[in-house]
């Protein structure tokens, strides 16, 4: 399953988005309005819970500086990334788009497609608040 969310620009350098989004602190502003759990593990995980959706732990998996930054699953039971694509459009604007790719069966993806959609479009919008 492959989910994409709208560009957003915001307006910062890539160079600052790119520090901000390696720092998992930081995913705690993205996050929407009804979580119930963010806990930082170490600098390179973080766990959150949203209100009836089960507990998910990210781990930044790789950041390649000024333009992308992944974090994944870190249980293989669920396994998928999140990647933040950064796009310069000038020295103070830079355009940020979400991908999320996971292997689910048709069920799961049907049952998690709506909420997953909404939830990157969330932390998308929220980029400003970086």
């Amino acid at each position: 399953m492959n989910l994409e969310s709208t560009k957003v620009t915001v307006a910062q350098s890539s160079a600052y988005l790119f520090e901000a989004l390696t720092d998992i602190k930081n995913f705690e502003k993205l996050m929407p309005e009804n979580i119930a759990k963010f806990e930082v593990i170490d600098e390179n995980c973080f766990e959150f819970g949203l209100k009836g959706m089960p507990e998910i732990k990210l781990v930044k998996k790789s950041a390649t500086p000024h333009s992308e930054v992944v974090l994944g699953a870190a249980s293989s039971k669920l396994p998928f990334t999140l990647t933040a694509k950064l796009n310069e459009l000038s020295a103070e604007e830079t355009q940020v788009q979400l991908f999320f790719e996971g292997e689910f069966n048709p069920m799961m993806a049907m049952m998690i497609k709506g909420p997953i959609s909404k939830f990157i479009e969330t932390l998308a919008t929220n980029m400003v608040k970086l």
